[in-house]
């Protein structure tokens, strides 16, 4: 059974909250090196007996800063509640991350939000932390502040595959070249993307393969291409086989990436329904088909591999 969990918007925690274990971060994707640092966590909660806390911002900073990165997320923030709930997390800060807050002087948070309102026992944070205005604090930073603040720092080390840290910006770029197998041992799971189905020009149908639409947000876009997916229906517990193409759909000439799901011998309405798409592996790239029936023939090839893959 999943546990409640308290969310705030703010750094008002409740006094029951205080002296806890803190782990601040992004958190984007909660990757096998984030499951790491929270089994860490966990332990010291064990041995202790103290809450765990988490402070994690939206939009991901970066995303703030460069606002041409609006594809970047590898989980949505309903993923990343779902993934801290699962990891045993007792309160999450989701702090709004605007330009007011960008312009604290990384003492200043240090002193006026974790020592004042937050109270940790115990803060944990990756070597890469940067906080604070014009990124000026990091893990020294904090470290400086332990004995007036009454915290201690947990820096633990990072977790390597193969020499490679495992970090979401790895994550991304593994998605973006298309290896998904490579992505989903990183995050322990299927990569997913969540979304409503919209309404579409309907050009799947038309050319006998119907597809749900889902518009793909703020998501990091993978490489364009076909996939074999595995598809749920919010409300449902059955899990449906398929494919998608996430593109641009250059045969029909268009310009807005979508997601676009083919569901094996299914022919229910479930427009505007949430559908959760996860990605099993990468079947070809996108690409421009002279006309529909050379289109045709090749969607019929990759439904034949996704099925082989999916068996």
């Amino acid at each position: 059974m999943v546990k409640k969990i308290k969310i705030y918007n703010n750094f008002n925690i409740a006094k029951k909250y205080y002296r806890s274990i803190l782990l601040i971060g992004n958190f984007d994707g909660l990757h096998i090196g984030h499951q790491k640092l929270f089994k860490i966590a966990e332990q010291y909660k064990k041995k202790i007996n103290l809450k765990i806390g988490v402070i994690t911002f939206d939009p991901i900073p970066k995303m703030f800063f460069n606002p041409n990165f609006k594809n970047y997320r590898i989980s949505n923030f309903e993923q990343k509640i779902h993934f801290l709930k699962k990891l045993k997390v007792d309160f999450i800060v989701n702090k709004k991350f605007d330009k007011k807050f960008s312009r604290i002087k990384h003492y200043n948070f240090v002193k006026n939000i974790l020592y004042k309102k937050i109270r940790p026992s115990y803060i944990f944070v990756s070597n890469n932390f940067r906080f604070g205005n014009k990124r000026e604090g990091n893990v020294l930073s904090l470290r400086k502040s332990e004995k007036k603040f009454n915290y201690k720092i947990i820096n633990p080390i990072p977790l390597k595959k193969k020499t490679k840290i495992v970090s979401s910006s790895l994550i991304r770029h593994y998605l973006e070249i298309g290896n998904i197998k490579k992505a989903n041992i990183f995050l322990n799971r299927n990569w997913t993307i969540i979304g409503n189905v919209e309404t579409g020009r309907k050009l799947g149908r038309k050319i006998g393969f119907p597809t749900c639409n889902i518009d793909i947000k703020d998501y990091v876009v993978a490489k364009p291409g076909v996939y074999c997916v595995k598809v749920k229906i919010y409300g449902s517990n059955k899990i449906y086989k398929g494919i998608a193409n996430l593109g641009f759909r250059p045969t029909f000439n268009q310009n807005k990436i979508l997601l676009e799901v083919n569901i094996f011998n299914f022919s229910k309405n479930i427009y505007s329904k949430k559908l959760k798409v996860e990605f099993i592996q990468f079947i070809r790239g996108e690409k421009k088909f002279k006309n529909i029936n050379q289109l045709k023939k090749q969607i019929e090839k990759d439904i034949l591999k996704s099925k082989k893959i999916l068996k």
